[in-house]
């Protein structure tokens, strides 16, 4: 049963272009992560695995905005904030270890600071419908 607070549920109203966007986040960083990791591995693991890592971030936190598991989308967008934080600061102090960018690197450029944005909208939306 989805949480709701003021008759909001997680998935409803602006919390549906919230879900939308961490389901196309989910879609694209796991299908760029798995083509990464199936033709070019060798070339910087790291970096692949850490979006894949993402990938799966998004689309639990996905799936819990979609059935209204307040506490588990929680726990994934907390996740996903440290981890854009963390890899975006390293990518910048240590490019070097990022020979190929990931989701997160540079605070989320190659998708328009969306990795950025995304988490601490899910952050504010989660508070707003407080169970």
């Amino acid at each position: 049963m989805p949480a709701e607070s003021s008759g909001r549920s997680l998935s409803g109203g602006p919390g549906r272009v919230l879900l939308i966007v961490y389901v196309i986040f989910a879609i694209s960083a796991g299908a760029r992560a798995v083509y990464q990791i199936a033709v070019q591995f060798e070339r910087a693991p790291e970096a692949y695995l850490l979006s894949a890592f993402a990938a799966a971030v998004y689309l639990v936190a996905a799936v819990a905005l979609g059935r209204g598991a307040r506490r588990v989308a929680l726990v994934a967008v907390v996740i996903e904030l440290v981890g854009v934080l963390a890899i975006g600061t390293l990518s910048l102090l240590r490019p070097q270890d990022f020979p190929d960018p990931t989701v997160w690197s540079d605070f989320g450029v190659g998708y328009g600071f969306v990795p950025v944005v995304l988490p601490v909208l899910g952050l504010l939306w989660l508070r707003r419908v407080r169970e």
